[in-house]
């Protein structure tokens, strides 16, 4: 174990420099587990663990008809991400992923553009242009039909893209209001019956060690724990989540009040941009230090 997973660690808990290395040990170096022992001992309460974003681009959503895409490119630098060219490749990829419907990201690269390139040729040429590495990095197309509605919400110029699918809806404002509510609240699931056996299991097992660190009877526990699980729930899935625009009612009963009670989300897709990639982080101080040799 060194130094590099503790600050780590710190930097998905918030927890002290010990804390986090007594919990690597005890795990380890296993940094999940580590984590997951720092609440079990009630010295993060957060279920959230705040992953860097660090990649720059852009996330886009179009539709076409019955076919919306939403894709995420990305560069190098926030810069050029707001360069026109930028822009406008993006907007291409775009218009194509929707015309062709690729299935996978392999299936796009190798397809044929209106101007003779493949995807991944364009991509390269555009690269040499700009000036910097840019990648077509994931996209998902979803289709409808007639008597479905999109909502396609982009946040703060491409940083957030969300594209819903409502089923039995014609009203497009409630369902690009509805992605504007998953971009915001960031919903892992889309009902609870979906949340996995996998993630059940661990929130029991986390939120029993913290009541009996808590010193809760034994035979209040399981009761206790039920009432978590709904506000789990009510946090990570979609269905429960108290509505952005009134939290008195639930996402699912505010869908059917307002479209009816055969209105119901069947899918969304919520791209963050750079979510999951680690940029790599200059060390100036190195970089200073080996310059003057």
């Amino acid at each position: 174990m060194g130094l590099q997973e503790i600050t780590k660690l710190r930097e998905m808990t918030g927890a002290g420099m010990m804390d986090c290395k007594n919990a690597l040990d005890e795990s380890a170096n296993d940094l999940e587990k580590a984590a997951d022992i720092l609440r079990k001992k009630g010295i993060i309460k957060a279920a959230k663990r705040a992953d860097k974003i660090a990649a720059e681009g852009m996330v886009q959503v179009k539709t076409l008809g019955n076919t919306a895409v939403v894709l995420e490119v990305n560069s190098e630098t926030d810069f050029v991400a707001k360069n026109e060219q930028f822009q406008n490749l993006v907007n291409e990829l775009a218009d194509h992923l929707l015309q062709n419907k690729p299935v996978n990201l392999a299936d796009a690269e190798k397809s044929v553009m209106g101007n003779g390139q493949t995807v991944a040729d364009y991509v390269i040429e555009n690269s040499g242009k700009i000036g910097e590495k840019i990648s077509l990095r994931r996209f998902e197309i979803l289709e409808k039909n007639d008597s479905d509605v999109f909502g396609a919400y982009v946040h703060m110029g491409g940083s957030i893209g969300v594209l819903t699918l409502v089923k039995n809806c014609q009203n497009e404002e409630l369902a690009r209001d509805i992605s504007m509510h998953v971009a915001a609240s960031h919903p892992k699931y889309l009902k609870k019956e979906e949340v996995s056996a996998e993630d059940l299991k661990r929130e029991e097992e986390i939120y029993h060690e913290q009541l009996k660190a808590e010193g809760k009877p034994v035979n209040m526990i399981d009761n206790i724990i039920k009432g978590k699980m709904n506000k789990y729930y009510s946090e990570y899935c979609l269905w429960q989540q108290p509505y952005f625009k009134d939290e008195e009612v639930r996402v699912e009963q505010m869908l059917k009040k307002v479209a009816g009670e055969n209105a119901f989300i069947e899918k969304f897709v919520r791209f963050e941009l750079g979510e999951g990639i680690e940029k790599e982080q200059s060390d100036y101080l190195k970089e200073v230090q080996e310059q003057l040799g």
